[in-house]
């Protein structure tokens, strides 16, 4: 059987994405894990799917599978990608369009320059809600790795995330401190470790190691959890925009209970078929 798909990428942070709408299939971790090689399959970060919703008050639900084959609740730059994919399939002509996630509901507005706003919904600061293990909520916790206490921010975007600030994004250990924080056993679903360089009130460099894909060029709720991090401790003022390795995000937060929102640009790459 072979399946239809399309590769895109939001800043670098790339994506294959398959309708499962007009096209019927069963996706299981091990598709993913094969795909998803940048040797022998197509190569991404996250396998992104489009299904028809099963809840009647939105349009489509969307799964994202990482290369290594872990199913994750949401992902920001891939939303971008979701909404300028089902446009461009004509799954849809909206251009406001709500998306059931394992994460919870997020609403895409695709803008008439071609970038897209994500409403990623209020950011999660309470610990059983992340999770992360803490005896109580704070807006910064010491996290200890190789017996050094980090100070970090535990914040979810629907997806876990750690935020720890430092003085230059480029000498940071990223690949070696990252992938420790991810599966330290605090975090007992693992966790997408940011690490963020504050240039001024509004500007700041940011890196993501991603749980189950590594560093990637870009993380959209990375970096709304990097903002959420950096407005409540102080360092910055909304809006913030966030220079990653791919590219710019702006992000937008007025403060607990509200909605963060995102924008940024997404883009096709190619058309493709894979046997199933």
């Amino acid at each position: 059987m072979l399946l239809r798909f399309t590769k895109m990428h939001g800043l670098g942070n790339d994506f294959m994405v398959l309708d499962l709408v007009s096209q019927h299939a069963h996706i299981q971790p091990k598709h993913a894990r094969q795909w998803g090689d940048r040797n022998t399959g197509v190569g991404f970060d996250q396998l992104l799917i489009v299904e028809a919703p099963s809840n009647p008050d939105v349009d489509f639900r969307y799964r994202i599978f990482n290369a290594d084959g872990s199913e994750v609740e949401q992902c920001g730059n891939g939303a971008r990608c979701f909404a300028r994919f089902v446009l461009d399939k004509r799954l849809t002509a909206k251009k406001l369009i709500r998306v059931e996630t394992k994460g919870g509901i997020i609403e895409l507005d695709v803008q008439s320059d071609g970038q897209v706003c994500v409403d990623m919904g209020p950011p999660r600061l309470v610990p059983a809600d992340i999770p992360f293990v803490a005896d109580a909520q704070a807006l910064s916790y010491a996290l200890e790795v190789d017996g050094q206490a980090y100070p970090i921010a535990a914040v979810s975007m629907g997806n876990p995330h750690a935020v720890l600030r430092v003085e230059d994004v480029t000498s940071a250990p990223v690949h070696d401190l990252g992938p420790k924080i991810e599966h330290h056993p605090r975090f007992p679903q693992r966790v997408n470790a940011g690490f963020i360089q504050v240039l001024d009130r509004h500007h700041a460099r940011l890196r993501v190691w991603e749980r189950g894909a590594g560093e990637t060029q870009a993380c959209g709720t990375g970096a709304c959890a990097a903002a959420v991090a950096a407005i409540s401790q102080g360092w910055m003022d909304s809006p913030v925009h966030l220079d990653l390795p791919g590219g710019r995000l702006h992000i937008e937060w007025s403060g607990p209970g509200m909605p963060v929102r995102m924008t940024g640009p997404a883009v096709r790459v190619y058309e493709g078929q894979v046997r199933l």
